[in-house]
């Protein structure tokens, strides 16, 4: 599926709602499952994940600064904050953010101050202010957006799992994130190395043809030595998470995400 852009979102597995979807079927109640997980399941909707923001060092999300603090009423939480590089919000299907923030809490220790809410796109205080730029480009139509949140109030019961627990949920879902993303990165590899020897096999120069250059050929084996590397360690992961879980595959999970996109970069340049 990773060889062609349309795929994801027509079957259904496409970035962030994978990992939203499997968010809420580990962590939502049966009310949240009910109004979010089906919908979703159904690609009657689409999601957003919003957790890097654009004033702090993401890398480390302990700086994070949205804020989800309860009201003294004690039936909402009032979330303040900016959040960037979020997927999915440009979308017009787009209904649903399932947001981290701070909870502050004296009493917790540094991971356990932050927390996760579900929060409707057409709340008041949610804004999308602008697409991010790629490498020049706004990855058209729907983009990875800035989105503001300005004193967005939503019902205590859209909390995941309990204040203080977004980063245990986190991890619960960005392990799994990234074993889907480095499967479409082998995909678009796969297609950059295909239209590679699409090239070769049709391009004259020097009087023969591309591919009787000692060189490209040197390219086009070297490409196919490193998918296949990446892939049989990708597949290596997958099956420690099926039959281990997430957390037994975090040095796997870790070492695809290295590998994978080094990879890719190599062939789709050498494709160049």
């Amino acid at each position: 599926m990773g060889k062609c852009l349309l795929a994801p979102d027509v079957f259904n597995c496409n970035a962030p709602d994978t990992g939203n979807m499997e968010t809420l079927h580990l962590y939502g109640t049966p009310e949240q499952k009910e109004k979010w997980l089906k919908p979703l399941l159904n690609c009657e909707i689409r999601s957003m994940f919003g957790m890097t923001e654009p004033a702090v060092a993401s890398s480390d999300a302990t700086n994070m600064a949205c804020k989800i603090d309860k009201t003294p009423c004690g039936k909402f939480y009032r979330i303040n904050g900016r959040k960037w590089w979020s997927s999915g919000a440009g979308d017009p299907r787009c209904k649903l953010v399932i947001l981290m923030g701070v909870s502050k809490n004296p009493n917790k220790r540094r991971h356990e101050q932050h927390s996760m809410i579900l929060v409707p796109m057409d709340a008041p205080g949610v804004k999308v202010l602008r697409p991010m730029t790629m490498f020049g480009y706004v990855d058209a139509p729907h983009g990875h957006m800035e989105v503001s949140f300005t004193d967005v109030l939503v019902p205590v019961d859209n909390m995941l799992l309990g204040e203080g627990r977004g980063f245990e949920i986190a991890q619960g879902r960005l392990g799994p994130g990234r074993i889907h993303h480095c499967m479409r990165l082998i995909g678009n590899a796969e297609k950059a190395l295909e239209l590679m020897c699409d090239r070769a096999l049709k391009r004259r120069t020097f009087g023969k043809d591309l591919w009787d250059h000692q060189t490209v050929k040197f390219e086009v084996a070297n490409s196919r030595l490193e998918i296949d590397q990446a892939r049989l360690l990708v597949l290596k992961c997958a099956d420690m998470i099926d039959k281990h879980g997430t957390k037994s595959a975090r040095a796997e999970v870790a070492k695809i995400k290295v590998v994978c996109p080094r990879m890719a970069c190599k062939v789709i340049d050498r494709a160049i």
